[in-house]
């Protein structure tokens, strides 16, 4: 059954893009974007969220679910104006920034008991990433190759680093997201988590039944692990060589800007 509905995480407080960095001086309207932390509507030309609403739509997803704050009345009142037509857009209200996990939650009712998809608002994926959550069965997680992020992408090594990798069992499911990857692991290619996945409903149990992190957090990949090790889920890894762009903080907006020169937009 293809996966037609997507979830793109929004509602975070973005703390490392207030904060400056080293990185090429900001437009002025970057850097106003940026001092309140909404990173999806960081302009590109045009807000970077419109780069991942038409890459979902190209990829073959029909409805897309914004999962914001109740103060982000911006994201509302842009979308309003655009009208997008390709997809059928709605908004999901996660009260707190308490977590991805939680986040999650917050769009059970755009679900509807469907399979969906779940990205960052602050990564760019490729579009064929996106298609393989639409085309394969529910639940799938993209695995990005962790040195073609450095290589093809924009992801510093240091950072990269610190992406959860993928311990993938034989029938090619996962088995964990580890933290550091293990010395069995350090000899062959490693692939990285970057929240590119597809679930089914069954994920909203474990989202609700995970404890939260040492970060006081309720967090996705914790809330994956639990749902593999308590509840049974089977997910299929995709492995995927591919640039993925990242912007976290803003020292990541010039080279994003770069990178998207030139892609067409449609809504």
């Amino acid at each position: 059954m293809q996966t037609t509905k997507a979830v793109i995480l929004a509602r975070g407080l973005g703390t490392r893009m207030r904060k400056s960095d080293d990185g090429a001086p900001l437009e002025p309207a970057q850097a106003a974007v940026a001092d309140r932390g909404v990173k999806g509507m960081i302009p590109i030309g045009r807000p970077f969220m419109d780069y991942l609403i038409s890459a979902l739509a190209d990829a073959g997803f029909a409805e897309v679910c914004l999962v914001i704050g109740p103060e982000h009345d911006e994201v509302r009142e842009h979308y309003a104006r655009l009208a997008p037509r390709r997809v059928q857009l709605s908004f999901a209200v996660q009260r707190e920034p308490l977590g991805t996990a939680d986040a999650v939650l917050a769009a059970e009712s755009f679900a509807a008991g469907m399979p969906f998809a779940v990205i960052n608002s602050d990564n760019y994926y490729p579009v064929e990433a996106l298609a393989e959550l639409h085309r394969r069965a529910a639940p799938v997680v993209v695995g990005f190759e962790r040195d073609a992020l450095v290589r093809l992408g924009n992801v510093p090594e240091e950072r990269v680093a610190r992406f959860g990798a993928l311990d993938i069992a034989g029938d090619g499911t996962l088995r964990r997201i580890l933290a550091t990857p293990t010395s069995a692991m350090s000899g062959g290619e490693i692939y990285a988590s970057l929240n590119c996945w597809s679930f089914t409903s069954d994920i909203f149990r474990a989202c609700r039944e995970v404890p939260p992190s040492a970060r006081g957090e309720l967090e996705l990949p914790q809330a994956v692990q639990l749902a593999i090790d308590r509840l049974g889920m089977r997910m299929l890894v995709v492995p995927m060589r591919a640039a993925v762009l990242d912007m976290s903080s803003r020292g990541d907006i010039a080279s994003v800007a770069a990178r998207l020169q030139g892609t067409v937009v449609a809504l």
